[in-house]
């Protein structure tokens, strides 16, 4: 079974509602569909029936629930509910009224918030930051967690390392140079997120231009210090580093670089010491080694909600609706 048919049929023993709020989006039906028809969740449409009847040209939506913000009942708690949430940042009524109304992301985030649905999936049509915006503000970080990153699980085929060629690298989306603190943050999120997603032991390598001390420089001291403050703070975490790439992943040159180490040459979590390095990186083993990337997925926000590349395709989305859904069930 390949990792995406994993993830579906974790999400099949495990139902969640997953809200896909991008109705102008023809692609947004037609992977809700397909999602309907795999079973892999229960999906919630945000929009009026005439509009999302037009928009859909003539998919079959069967047993998909669509949501009208003007006229659905649960409006006006959400709008209570955003008010409160926002009340320090100046948020009145009618603002709250005007985001809910004309706003689906808002509008499906808050859904998530008071438990009418378990996460989100968008991106096909609106940038990161339009997506995750109504997610820091209400749903915020969860307990534990320092920050909200993101991180790609890579399938690569005809390969033997990491966990029989996959991995989860981290971050490639979000953070542009984190600190030690940030970037230990990530590594331990991420931890948490191949235990959820991939399953089995995460073992995390702390990624530099260095091994054990081969080099010196600031930015290998910040890795460094990153996995002594990841180590303390989750000491039944395989974390170690610093780590150059080929001693993280290739169990001979780890046995050479970093002799004893629990994670070199067997790391299936490469955490990246910054975006630069981490985008670089996804976007070489994709193109060259021809792997599957899934993601963006975040982490470490309190519930799930998924960012999509704008070129996604149909596919993608259903893959990431069946993540996020596999997410939902662990955060509850």
């Amino acid at each position: 079974m390949g990792f995406i048919d994993g993830i579906k049929a974790k999400a099949k023993a495990n139902l969640q509602t997953i809200v896909l709020p991008e109705t102008k989006d023809i692609r947004t039906y037609q992977a809700a569909a397909k999602v309907l028809k795999e079973g892999t969740a229960n999906i919630v449409l945000i929009g009026s029936p005439r509009e999302i009847a037009q928009e859909s040209q003539g998919i079959d939506l069967t047993g998909i629930t669509c949501i009208d913000p003007a006229t659905s009942e649960r409006t006006a708690y959400y709008i209570q509910q955003l008010v409160e949430l926002r009340k320090n940042k100046g948020m009145t009524e009618e603002q709250a009224r005007e985001l809910l109304l004309n706003n689906t992301l808002y509008f499906g985030v808050m859904m998530v918030k008071c438990g009418d649905a378990n996460g989100m999936v968008a991106g096909a049509s609106h940038s990161t930051a339009d997506v995750l915006r109504p997610s820091l503000q209400i749903l915020k970080t969860k307990p534990g967690a320092k920050l909200v990153s993101s991180f790609f699980i890579m399938v690569v085929p005809d390969c033997t390392l990491g966990d029989n060629g996959t991995f989860l690298f981290t971050d490639c989306g979000l953070e542009q140079n984190p600190d030690a603190q940030r970037l230990a943050s990530i590594a331990i999120s991420a931890a948490e997120s191949f235990k959820t997603i991939v399953g089995g032991e995460a073992r995390v390598a702390m990624l530099s231009h260095s091994s054990k001390g081969s080099a010196k420089h600031p930015d290998v001291d910040k890795v460094v210090e990153a996995t002594r403050m990841a180590k303390e703070l989750a000491p039944d975490v395989a974390i170690d580093g610093e780590l150059q790439l080929d001693a993280a992943i290739v169990e001979s040159i780890g046995a050479s670089k970093a002799p004893g180490s629990p994670v070199a040459g067997r790391a299936n979590v490469l955490v990246f010491p910054d975006l630069d390095s981490g985008n670089i990186g996804y976007k070489l083993v994709e193109r060259l080694a021809k792997a599957q990337a899934y993601g963006p997925i975040t982490q470490g926000i309190a519930a799930p909600v998924n960012d999509l590349s704008r070129g996604c395709s149909v596919d993608d989305i259903v893959g990431v609706v069946a993540i996020t859904a596999v997410q939902a069930a662990c955060t509850r």
